[in-house]
C-alpha cells in the first residue's frame, strides 16, 4: 500500500483550489463508501475537500486488489479517461468520512474552456497519472495475450498504444499457453483480451472498444457541428482546430488515430522539430491536444456512408449501423497501403509482413534480417530506424537510383549505414516460411534471410465509399475550383461557388492525402486539415 506519486498530488493555491470547487457539486461520504467503481460508463472528477479517497485496481480472477494511490485534502481523482469517454478502470473509495465535490464531465469540459490555467494543470496532472498508470498493477485491467507472430494481436497492441490505453500485452511463443487454460478458454480463442479479469475471445480492437465506453453513443436528436473521417495528422489538425473555434467536434478512425503518420519511425524535416520527431510522439501530442479542446475521439470506428439530407445537415453512417447526424464534414481518411502480387503474401500478413516500422514491429523483428520494399521516404527513414535498431536491412527499390523519389539527406545516411544492403533496379518476387516469413527471393540478388518484410510502396485513396463525391480516375476527390464542371450546377441554387477544401457535396471538405492535388507530406495534412476548417466556418456561416 503506497501513498500517491508527488508528481500525482499538484499543489493548488488557494485561489486556484477555490476556482476548482466551483464547478463541483458537493457530497458527504462514509469510510467505505465508493466514489466511483470500476466499469461506471459514467463518472466525475472527484475533488477530495476534507478526508481521505484510495484509489485501487479491483481484484481479478488471479490477482487480490491493489491500492494504487491515497489522495487528500485539495488533490482530485481521476485520469485521463475522464476526457476520452473510456469507462472507469479503477475504482476510488473513501478511508475516511470524507467531504468531496463531484464534477461531471460537462462540467469539466466547462472548466477546461473557460480557465486556462487550470485547464494546464488538470491537463497534466491526468496525462502524468497516465503514464504512471501503464507501469503499475492498474496495466493488467487490460490485458492481451496472443501469439507473438499474430496480426491479429498486433493489431491489438496498435489500437491500446494508439489511444494511449493503460494496458498489458503478453506475446506468447507457438504451442505456449499455460495457465490461460484454467479460466476456460483454449488456444483457438487467441487472441484473448482480458478486461477487468474477463477473458473476450478472439478479441478485436471494435470488441474491445465497446467494452471500454470507446465506441460511438449519440444522443438523442444530436446534431454535431463538424465530423472529421479519419485520424491522421489533416484529421488530427481539422478536429482540433474546428473544437478551438467553438465547433462540436467528432473525429472518426476506422483503426485508431494517427494514419500513416503514426507508422513513420522518424520525420526530420516538420516545423519546430530540428532533431527530428517519431509520427508515433507527434500523433500522441496531437491526441492530447484534441482532447484537451473537447474533441469527441472515437476508434476503431469506420464510417462507411455519407448522404446529404434535410435542413442541410449531413447523415454520417458507420459500419455497425449507427448515424452521426452533423452540420459539415471533413473527409480525411487516407489511403490504404498497396501490397504486392506474390503468392502465399496474405499468409505471411499474419506473421511477417508490415506495414509500418515503429517500436512496436521492431520487437517482432528486433535483431533478425529483414526487407524494406520502397523508394520513397518512408521505406529509407524504416531501413535507417531498423538498422539503428540491430537489424540487417535489405532495402529493395525498383526504380534505377535510389534519388529519384527519396530525400537527398535519407540517400547520404542509407549509403553510410553499413547495416543497410541497397538494391536498385530490384524487386521482390517471391515469400518462403513456415508459420512466419523466414526467407524473400530478389531477383537480381536471390533468396535472403528475412523475419520481416516492410512494404512501403504507396497506397490507394480510401474513397471507395464516396461514390456521389467526384473523383479524378485514381480515386482522389476534387474540391475547390478542381470539381468537374457538371457537379458545380448546384451550386448555383446556393448562390456561391465550392469553397477552398470543399468537394462537390456542399458542406462536405476533403484534406490531406485523399484529396486530389494534395503534397503527401504530414506538414502539408496538417496545414490543409487546419485550413478546411476556415472554409467550414464559411459554409455554415451561409
Amino acid at each position: 500500500m503506497a501513498d500517491v506519486d508527488p508528481v500525482l498530488s499538484p499543489i493548488l493555491t488557494d485561489a486556484q483550489w477555490e476556482r476548482l470547487r466551483r464547478f463541483g457539486v458537493p457530497e458527504q461520504v462514509q469510510s467505505g463508501d465508493y466514489v466511483f467503481r470500476s466499469g461506471d460508463r459514467e463518472y466525475d472528477l472527484i475533488l477530495v475537500d476534507e478526508g481521505q479517497i484510495e484509489v485501487v485496481r479491483d481484484s481479478l480472477f488471479w490477482i487480490e486488489e491493489a491500492v494504487i494511490a491515497h489522495l487528500g485534502p485539495r488533490t482530485f481523482v481521476g485520469e485521463l479517461g475522464l476526457l476520452n469517454g473510456q469507462g472507469a478502470f479503477l475504482s476510488a473509495r473513501a478511508t475516511t468520512p470524507a467531504r468531496v465535490l463531484r464534477v461531471p464531465r460537462p462540467e469539466l469540459r466547462r472548466l477546461m474552456a473557460e480557465d486556462d490555467e487550470l485547464c494546464d494543470l488538470v491537463l497534466h496532472e491526468l496525462w502524468a497519472r497516465r503514464e504512471s498508470l501503464r507501469r503499475g498493477p492498474a496495466s493488467l485491467t487490460l490485458k492481451f495475450v496472443g501469439q507473438s507472430t499474430s496480426s491479429d494481436f498486433l493489431a491489438l497492441q496498435r489500437f491500446a498504444e494508439r489511444l494511449d490505453l493503460v494496458h498489458k500485452s503478453v506475446a506468447l511463443a507457438p504451442g505456449e499457453f499455460g495457465v490461460h487454460e484454467n479460466l476456460g478458454v483454449t488456444e483457438d480463442d487467441l487472441p484473448i483480451a482480458y478486461i477487468q479479469g474477463e477473458p473476450i475471445p478472439r478479441a478485436t480492437p471494435g470488441m474491445v472498444a465497446e467494452r471500454l465506453g470507446l465506441s460511438y453513443q449519440a444522443a438523442s436528436d444530436e446534431v454535431v457541428d463538424l465530423v472529421v473521417i479519419g485520424g491522421g495528422p489533416a484529421g488530427l489538425a481539422a478536429a482540433i482546430y474546428g473544437a478551438s473555434e467553438g465547433l462540436s467536434t467528432v473525429l472518426l478512425d476506422a483503426v485508431a488515430p494517427g494514419g500513416q503518420a503514426a507508422s513513420t519511425s522518424r520525420i526530420e524535416n516538420f516545423l519546430g522539430f530540428p532533431f527530428g520527431v517519431s509520427g508515433g510522439d507527434l500523433i500522441g501530442q496531437a491526441s492530447l491536444q484534441a482532447l484537451k479542446f473537447g474533441v469527441r475521439v472515437y476508434a476503431p470506428c469506420e464510417a462507411v456512408k455519407l448522404d446529404p439530407v434535410e435542413d442541410r445537415q449531413l447523415d454520417v453512417t458507420l459500419a455497425d449501423g449507427r448515424v452521426i447526424r452533423a452540420r459539415s464534414a471533413i473527409v480525411t481518411s487516407g489511403a490504404a497501403y498497396r501490397r504486392l502480387n506474390l503468392e502465399r503474401w496474405t499468409d505471411f500478413e499474419r506473421s511477417g509482413i508490415y506495414y509500418a516500422a515503429t517500436q512496436l514491429e521492431l520487437r517482432q523483428v528486433m535483431d533478425s534480417p529483414v526487407v524494406v520494399v520502397g523508394g520513397a521516404n518512408s521505406a529509407g527513414q524504416a531501413s535507417l530506424y531498423l538498422a539503428a535498431n540491430g537489424c540487417p536491412v535489405h532495402l529493395v527499390v525498383r526504380g534505377p537510383e535510389l534519388g529519384t523519389r527519396m530525400s537527398s539527406y535519407l540517400v547520404d545516411r542509407l549509403t553510410e549505414e553499413p547495416r543497410v544492403q541497397v538494391h536498385t533496379g530490384a524487386n521482390v518476387v517471391g515469400l518462403d516460411g513456415g508459420a512466419g516469413l523466414e526467407r524473400v527471393h530478389i531477383d537480381s540478388v536471390g533468396d535472403v534471410d528475412a523475419r520481416g518484410l516492410f512494404c512501403f510502396i504507396g497506397a490507394d485513396p480510401a474513397t471507395s465509399w464516396l461514390p456521389t463525391l467526384d473523383r479524378d480516375a485514381d480515386g482522389f476527390l476534387r474540391t475547390g475550383t478542381d470539381i468537374a464542371a457538371q457537379s458545380l450546377a448546384q451550386w448555383q441554387l446556393l448562390g456561391r461557388e465550392p469553397l477552398p477544401f470543399e468537394t462537390a457535396v456542399p458542406r462536405v471538405f476533403a484534406a490531406g492525402d485523399v484529396r486530389r492535388g494534395s503534397m503527401k507530406r504530414v506538414a502539408a495534412a496538417v496545414g490543409e486539415g487546419s485550413s478546411a476548417v476556415a472554409s467550414v466556418h464559411r459554409a455554415l456561416a451561409f
